[in-house]
């Protein structure tokens, strides 16, 4: 069955489609999670908790080619409360690798300065470098132009080498 049919049954209710959407969507959406929350259980329980999410409101989905990026964006404001209660930051070794050589060993100063930028420009950030993202991609997730998610992602990164440069005294070798 095609994804757009599944998208209307379920809409209309029909619990057989849905569960079919969150099986073809349950893989990438786990990883997602695991890599915000950083383990299993805490992966599991956030599909468990967006499912009944897009379960309990399908119905608000208005363009079924939007799916995707609307099961993401709960998963993410989900994943973003998690984190703000326990006031933990995550941190990929992609992003590490991504300013470059000098900060292999600085991880925690580097997991400390990403949870100085703002929210959304760290967002930006994981999604890019950490979910591999593209640009129109994130644009539709977080629902704003092109250009503002290039922006984020700019002001981030230089943001980032600044401040590992200020705090760290590191310099480029």
């Amino acid at each position: 069955m095609e994804l757009q049919e599944l998208i209307q049954k379920a809409k209309k209710g029909d619990e057989t489609a849905f569960y079919e959407l969150m099986q073809l969507h349950k893989v990438r959406l786990y990883r997602i999670a695991l890599s915000y929350l950083k383990n299993s259980e805490d992966a599991v329980e956030a599909m468990q908790e967006i499912t009944y999410r897009a379960f309990r409101s399908i119905r608000k989905v208005k363009e079924p080619q939007y799916f995707t990026t609307w099961l993401i964006r709960i998963l993410l404001n989900y994943c973003n409360d998690e984190l703000k209660k326990r006031k933990r930051l995550l941190v990929s070794d992609d992003l590490i690798s991504l300013m470059g050589s000098e900060y292999q060993s600085s991880w925690l100063e580097v997991e400390e300065v990403i949870g100085k930028l703002d929210p959304k420009t760290r967002q930006v950030i994981e999604l890019k470098y950490v979910h591999d993202f593209k640009i129109k991609e994130i644009a539709e997730i977080l629902e704003c132009p092109e250009g503002t998610v290039k922006t984020w992602l700019n002001k981030g990164l230089r943001d980032l080498r600044d401040q590992l440069e200020e705090e760290g005294g590191l310099g480029y070798a």
